[in-house]
């Protein structure tokens, strides 16, 4: 006993022993790391070492990367934390999804109030809310709402900056302590430290901010956006420099950057070495230290040179001719340049740490942007150097579509805004990262249609997916039925007899009721009689009857022959994204009247094909429907003939391309639809006491008469508005027509397909 208690003790013993001498030192550490934490930070390596950085920068220079009046990422968090008590919101936590359920997705904006005006750029955020398909005038049904104050430049220095805001929300009986509120923000804080504070409690609200901080940044609740000027476009903008699925020329520069370079205070430090990779070559890397009012206080050893440096370039010259642009932080981490770079198809080298990038919730910047390190600034040439070259384009096309999707104007970037909190509500319903980062992108891909890639027409060729081999006849009709010697009965004969027709649909748009079924004549596929409200834009809705992939519409009085219906769905198939018809029209710009105008005369171009005999993807009735906002719906019922218009705009604004044009008999003739016994409301012939205006040089060649005059002049009045609505012309003009093979070539008629397109 004595014995085990001797092992015991020696056993203890020598464990003590060990613990001395191989952890002694680790355990005196832990004893004294609380007195001397302060003393054991200020031991770690600083920028101005100069035993680390002496062959890179000056002292003096790096010395001012550590100014006084900068806050530590610990002091900034806190300053964020005292100003958004809802720091951690999460849509779970902070957001009433009960508002959403029963009228969907809408957006209410404050009433504007008297004697509080807004600024340009915020007046242009509301007008694209308002004008969208998400606003409702009624807050009752509203599931997020938007404040009428200016809350876009909170710097209490600016002349924007608007005060007693707290007092000003917490009078809103709808504020609600910020619950289902997006502010929108794009200057945040002041000098010298340029924090997040926006100077009022947000509450549980959500916010929509440019220079988004990763540290500040809530996920899955806040939503970063650009910066972008008071100059941005609302609607429309301009397009990006480098065209779709072309090849740029190889760029004079590789990397290029001209800006401002502070001498004091947040940012200074990564703009002061930026000098250090300029190599005069295919490297050029200009500041100027000559901004600000007291510029010359701060004045420095390198400020003359660098601002004769930078006289020499041009600006846009510089973005347009490089490869690769720096984008480095401001006094905020975001700035213009940014996308001015991705307008310019300048692949962007960000270099601000910290910083949440634009939509970085749905977009994958990795795909058209490099992002960079501040402190690894001298080891960005040699690593843009190395990326392949057709890295380096897909990288370019990457930039102009993102460009142009997502960032061209006020509306899109509203909208993306919009749209991604909108998928959080649904998430099972909600579009893939993929959706967001491919063509069309993810504002002209609509969930609620479909999830599946091989529903959309846009991702056949890219995923091996290939169209249905049926397609839905929809005849829209606006006269009685009377007799089989009648067009609509011819044109269902017709159709029918093909053999990729699934079934054919009436949509009957007459006050009287369909003849009996007994009158219709009978086919080798079902037949449907659907009721239509006598409106244009009936014709594009999303009927569930219709279940093919491909829709051909047709006006009662179109005349085809089964042969031309076979072949026009054979293009089709080839070209699911497009519009393929027969009857076609064009679009020109009229100089002297200084507007667009439509001409139906046989030329060489075309850049509208009518949808009185057309094929076109059934996904374009759900975008007419659901995408297009009420207002441009309401145009289209309001004008004659502006519906296969608007359809055409529609799908060249989606798809950027042409429509096609196919082989067909007869030429056809624009008539005026004869609605007088169905008394619909967009009627054939002007209005008592209006004249009709002409139409000089392009004037229809085939209608004629005051009725045709009158409703030619409506065509025009529909496409100039359209133009006006989406800020520019998106029709493409083509001069491509398909014909059959062997087409009017001098063989045998039994060795051609089509043989009757040519009687």
């Amino acid at each position: 006993m004595q014995t085990r208690k001797k092992y015991i003790f020696l056993t203890f013993l020598a464990s003590w022993l060990l613990l001395f001498f191989f952890g002694g030192d680790q355990l005196r550490r832990l004893a004294l790391f609380s007195g001397r934490k302060a003393e054991a930070r200020r031991n770690w390596p600083r920028w101005t070492d100069q035993s680390l950085l002496k062959s890179f920068v000056d002292p003096e220079e790096l010395q001012r990367d550590g100014d006084s009046s900068l806050l530590s990422p610990r002091e900034r968090r806190a300053a964020w934390l005292s100003v958004y008590r809802g720091s951690r919101c999460r849509m779970e936590t902070c957001f009433d999804f009960s508002r959403c359920e029963r009228h969907g997705f809408k957006v209410f904006t404050y009433p504007q109030e008297r004697g509080q005006p807004v600024s340009e750029t915020y007046g242009k955020i509301l007008s694209s809310i308002e004008r969208s398909r998400y606003h409702t005038a009624n807050p009752e049904e509203a599931c997020l709402f938007i404040l009428s104050i200016d809350t876009l430049d909170r710097d209490h220095l600016s002349a924007q900056y608007v005060r007693n805001v707290d007092e000003k929300i917490r009078g809103f009986p709808l504020w609600n302590g910020g619950r289902n509120h997006l502010i929108f923000n794009l200057y945040s804080g002041t000098w010298p430290s340029y924090t997040g504070d926006l100077g009022f409690d947000i509450g549980q609200a959500m916010l929509a901010k440019a220079s988004f901080g990763t540290d500040s940044f809530r996920p899955g609740f806040d939503v970063s956006i650009p910066l972008f000027s008071k100059d941005h476009p609302q609607r429309g903008g301009d397009r990006g420099w480098l065209y779709q699925d072309s090849v740029p020329p190889k760029k004079k520069y590789l990397l290029v950057f001209k800006g401002k370079r502070y001498l004091t205070g947040i940012g200074s430090g990564t703009r002061n070495a930026l000098h250090h990779i300029h190599n005069g070559q295919d490297i050029i890397s200009l500041t100027t230290c000559k901004h600000g009012k007291d510029w010359e206080k701060h004045k420095d050893t390198r400020c003359d040179k660098d601002n004769v440096d930078y006289e020499r370039f041009d600006y846009q010259e510089l973005l347009h001719n490089s490869t690769f642009c720096i984008v480095p932080r401001g006094r905020r981490l975001g700035s213009f340049r940014f996308l001015e770079a991705l307008q310019a198809a300048c692949i962007p080298v960000l270099l601000s740490d910290g910083w949440e990038l634009p939509f970085a919730e749905a977009i994958d910047w990795g795909k058209a942007a490099v992002v960079g390190s501040e402190r690894l600034l001298l080891q960005i040439p040699s690593a843009v150097r190395c990326i392949h070259p057709e890295r380096v384009l897909a990288f370019q096309q990457q930039t102009q579509f993102l460009w142009d999707a997502y960032f061209s104007s006020v509306d899109k970037i509203v909208h993306t805004t919009l749209e991604i909190i909108k998928d959080r509500l649904s998430p099972h319903r909600s579009r893939s990262r993929f959706l967001w980062n491919a063509l069309p992108g993810g504002l002209l891909v609509l969930p609620d249609f479909s999830t599946h890639l091989g529903d959309f027409p846009f991702y056949y060729l890219r995923h091996g997916y290939s169209p249905s081999k049926k397609f839905t006849a929809l005849i829209r009709a606006v006269s009685q039925a009377g007799s089989l010697s009648q067009p609509i009965l011819r044109l269902i004969q017709a159709v029918s007899g093909s053999q990729h027709c699934a079934q054919i649909v009436v949509l009957w748009s007459c006050e009287k009721p369909p003849p009996p079924s007994g009158k219709w004549p009978q086919s080798t596929v079902p037949l449907t009689i659907i009721q239509g409200r006598r409106k244009l834009s009936d014709r594009f809705f999303p009927f569930e009857a219709i279940q093919t992939d491909a829709v051909l519409s047709l006006d009662e009085d179109t005349s085809l022959s089964t042969s031309e219906v076979d072949f026009a769905f054979l293009v089709w198939r080839s070209f699911p994204e497009r519009i393929v018809g027969f009857p076609t029209q064009s679009h020109f710009w009229d100089p002297e009247q200084g507007r667009w105008g439509y001409t139906s005369r046989w030329t060489n171009e075309l850049s509208i094909v009518l949808t009185a005999a057309a094929f076109y993807h059934r996904y374009y009735h759900s975008l007419f429907s659901e995408y297009l906002p009420a207002g441009l719906r309401e145009l289209v019922d309001g004008l004659a003939a502006c519906e296969d218009i608007l359809m055409n705009v529609l799908v060249a604004a989606v798809t950027k391309l042409p429509p096609i044009k196919v082989t067909q008999r007869k030429q056809h003739k624009e008539v005026a639809a004869q609605q007088a016994e169905c008394g619909d409301g967009a009627a054939a012939t002007p209005p008592p006491g209006q004249q009709s205006p002409s139409a000089p040089h392009s004037a229809p060649a085939k209608v004629k008469g005051t009725a045709g005059s009158w409703r030619f002049s409506q065509r025009q009045d529909c496409l100039n508005q359209l133009a006006d609505w989406f800020g520019y012309m998106p029709l493409v003009s083509s001069q491509l027509r398909l014909d059959p093979v062997l087409f009017k070539d001098q063989v045998s008629v039994l060795r051609k397909k089509y043989a009757s397109l040519e009687k």
